[in-house]
C-alpha cells in the first residue's frame, strides 16, 4: 500500500480525535514552566553579561533616588545640618545600591554604624535614647546574609517578623579570607529593603527569576539577528567540475573562492560557470523582535524606551507609558523608601553628638517631600501652556473667573518667571502656593 493510501486509511474525523481534557489531549499536556531558582553566582553572571539586564536592575533604583527629597521644618539650621549629615554619609548612593541589590538578589540592606553611650552587642536591640553618633552606613546584599531568624511565637506582638539576621562578617586579604565570622545582628541595626516575597519563604525573590525565560528569548534573538547579519548576503558558485571533486578539493576551492570574491571584486569565470548573490529573507523579523521587547517591558514593568536608556526625567506629551512608569516609581518612593529615610532621620535626631544635642523627633514638626521625578520637554511644555491659556480665556470670557484670579493661580504674586516647567507634582505645588498666598492676603 502506498504511503498516501496508508495516511488516508488512518485519517479520523477531527471531532473524534483523542478527546478533550484527557491524557492524550495535546493542549492538556502543555503546562507553564516550573519555577527556576537562581543561585547568587548565576545572578551575578547574568548581570555581568547583559547590559539590558543591568538597565532593568539599576535604572529604577537610580530613578528612585535621582531627584532625592526636600526636608521641611521650621528650624532652617537644623534642616541644613541634617541634609549635610546625609551627604556626608552618602545616603543617596547607599539607598540606590540597596534598591539595586533588592532587585538583583531579592533583599537589600544598609548597615547602621552607630556609637552608643553604653556598651552593646550587635545582637542587642538598638536603644534610640542612648545614641551618640551615626558614623557610617554601608549598603550590602542578601549574599552576606546566611539566615533569617524569625519570631515564630504566635502569641508575640512581633509574630512573623525578622528578629535577627545571621551575617557573614569577614575580611578578604588578596585570595585569603581572614577572620571568618557569622554574627547574629538584631534587625533594628540594619535597614532591610524587600518588596517581593513569596508567602512560604522569608527571603525576597530575585527579579531575574520570573524574567529568566524572556531574557533567554531576548538573548537568543540577539544571537539569531547576528547570524542573519553575518550571512545576510552570500554568493553561490555553480560549475560542472564540482561533482568530480573530492571533499578536500571542495574545501580548498571554497576557501579560495571565499578569499577572491569576499568583496564586490570582479569575478572572472568560465562560460559554463555561474556566480550569483543570494540574500537572507528577513520578512516578519521586526514583528517577532517587537513581540519579545513587549513581553520584556511588560514583565519588567518598564517602558521599552526606559529599558533602552532614554534620558531620565524628560518626557514628551505622547509618552503615557513613561508617565505611568514614573508614577509607579513615585508610589514606590512613598510606600517603600519613605519609612527607611524617615527612620534614618529619626536616628540622627536622637543622636546626642550629631545635631547639637538629642532631639525627640515627636516634639518637632518635620516633613519629607520627594522632589518631582520628571518634567516635559520644551515643545510639550509650550503646547500645555497654550491649551491652559485658551481654557483660561474661555473661563474669563464667560465670567467663570476673573483675570486677577488667573494671574494669581498661574504666576503667583511675583509675575511671570522663567521657572514654569510642568512636572509630575506641579498641580500640588500650584495648589499649595495658592493656599499660602490667599492666607497671606487674609492676614493683611
Amino acid at each position: 500500500m502506498k504511503t498516501i493510501d496508508k495516511a488516508k486509511s488512518m485519517r479520523n474525523d477531527f471531532m473524534i480525535g483523542n478527546g478533550k481534557g484527557h491524557s492524550k489531549d495535546a493542549l492538556v499536556r502543555q503546562q507553564p514552566g516550573l519555577r527556576r531558582r537562581l543561585t547568587h553566582q548565576q545572578l551575578s553572571n547574568l548581570y555581568a553579561d547583559n547590559r539590558i539586564i543591568q538597565n532593568i536592575i539599576d535604572i529604577p533604583a537610580e530613578d528612585m533616588t535621582r531627584s532625592w527629597f526636600t526636608l521641611k521644618m521650621k528650624d532652617e539650621t537644623l534642616k541644613n545640618n541634617i541634609m549635610s549629615k546625609l551627604r556626608d554619609l552618602k545616603a543617596k548612593e547607599a539607598f540606590k545600591k540597596m534598591r539595586s541589590f533588592e532587585r538583583l538578589r531579592g533583599d537589600g540592606f544598609i548597615s547602621l554604624g552607630i556609637t552608643q553611650s553604653t556598651a552593646f552587642n550587635l545582637s542587642d536591640k538598638l536603644d534610640e535614647t542612648k545614641l551618640k553618633r551615626l558614623d557610617y552606613i554601608h549598603a550590602f546584599s542578601g549574599m552576606k546574609v546566611e539566615d533569617f531568624i524569625l519570631n515564630e511565637d504566635m502569641f508575640s506582638l512581633n509574630y512573623g517578623q525578622v528578629e535577627m539576621f545571621k551575617l557573614n562578617r569577614r575580611s578578604r586579604l588578596g585570595e585569603q579570607i581572614a577572620g571568618v565570622t557569622q554574627d547574629n545582628v538584631h534587625a533594628s541595626r540594619v535597614i532591610h529593603d524587600q518588596t517581593r516575597r513569596l508567602e512560604d519563604e522569608y527571603r525576597g525573590q530575585p527579579l531575574l527569576e520570573p524574567l529568566y525565560d524572556i531574557i533567554t528569548i531576548l538573548d537568543t534573538s540577539l544571537w539569531s539577528v547576528g547570524q542573519m547579519l553575518y550571512d545576510f548576503a552570500f554568493k553561490v558558485y555553480k560549475s560542472d567540475g564540482i561533482e568530480n571533486m573530492s571533499s578536500e578539493e571542495k574545501s580548498e576551492l571554497g576557501m579560495l573562492m571565499d578569499y577572491m570574491f569576499r568583496t564586490e571584486a570582479l569575478a572572472i569565470i568560465g562560460t559554463s560557470e555561474e556566480l550569483k548573490k543570494e540574500g537572507t529573507p528577513i520578512g516578519g523579523i521586526k514583528e517577532l523582535l517587537d513581540y519579545v521587547w513587549e513581553m520584556l517591558a511588560g514583565a519588567a514593568r518598564m517602558p521599552k524606551s526606559v529599558i533602552k536608556g532614554q534620558e531620565a526625567g524628560t518626557i514628551t506629551g505622547a509618552q503615557y507609558d513613561v508617565m505611568n512608569y514614573y508614577s509607579r516609581i513615585a508610589a514606590q518612593q512613598e510606600n517603600e523608601m519613605r519609612p527607611h529615610l524617615e527612620r534614618l532621620i529619626r536616628l540622627l535626631l536622637w543622636s546626642s553628638d550629631e545635631l547639637g544635642g538629642s532631639i525627640d523627633p515627636a516634639t518637632i514638626e518635620w516633613e519629607l517631600k520627594f522632589n518631582p521625578l520628571w518634567e516635559v520637554d520644551s515643545k510639550t511644555d509650550a503646547e500645555i501652556r497654550k491649551i491652559v491659556a485658551e481654557t483660561d480665556n474661555i473661563y474669563i470670557t464667560n465670567g467663570v473667573i476673573m483675570a486677577d484670579e488667573v494671574r494669581e493661580t498661574r504666576f503667583g504674586n511675583s509675575g511671570l518667571t522663567n521657572v514654569l516647567k510642568f512636572t509630575g507634582d506641579d498641580a500640588d505645588i500650584e495648589k499649595m502656593a495658592l493656599e499660602v498666598y490667599r492666607a497671606y492676603k487674609g492676614r493683611g
